[in-house]
């Protein structure tokens, strides 16, 4: 069953490349007591992933800041190398995003919002969502009809639902 507003979120572990290698990230803990933007979607380099989704976080960082989000979270179904080098190419690190990877989809997984598409090399990745979270718990949830669309769990429209 997919993860809904008024949840709480399963603790996972998810990992984040560091200037020292990768780090494991407990998310209980990142969420403990804080207001945090995650938004996931299919993949690094993807099409829409790069050219439309981080790019709307990146555009409306600071307005997340302004009322009160801690952190955003960009999610992929990725190790931490290529979602390192994916930050390095689209600035969204100096913009304010941070970058962690579900490699094995256990998170993805836990929170019902995987999917398959093996035609296209998509295996075990992360629908296209976007979520506020309250100390753990959801308070928004969106989430985009198909893997190809950014329109829901865009920037923009998770600014306006907060």
């Amino acid at each position: 069953m997919a993860i809904s507003k008024g949840d709480t979120l399963p603790d996972a572990t998810l990992v984040e490349l560091t200037g020292e290698g990768p780090k494991q990230v407990s998310l209980s803990e990142r969420l403990k007591g804080r207001n945090v933007v995650i938004f996931a979607l299919p993949g690094a380099f993807t099409g829409t992933c790069t050219t439309a989704h981080v790019p709307s976080f990146m555009r409306t960082a600071e307005q997340f800041k302004a009322k009160g989000v801690d952190e955003i979270i960009c999610l992929s179904v990725n190790d931490p190398f290529v979602m390192g080098a994916w930050d390095e190419q689209t600035g969204a690190g100096k913009a304010g995003i941070t970058m962690l990877g579900d490699p094995a989809a256990e998170f993805t997984k836990a929170v019902g919002m995987d999917f398959s598409a093996p035609p296209v090399g998509l295996v075990d990745r992360s629908k296209r969502y976007a979520m506020y979270v309250q100390d753990g718990t959801v308070a928004v949830f969106q989430e985009d009809a198909n893997p190809g669309q950014c329109d829901l769990s865009g920037g923009e429209a998770m600014l306006e639902a907060i």
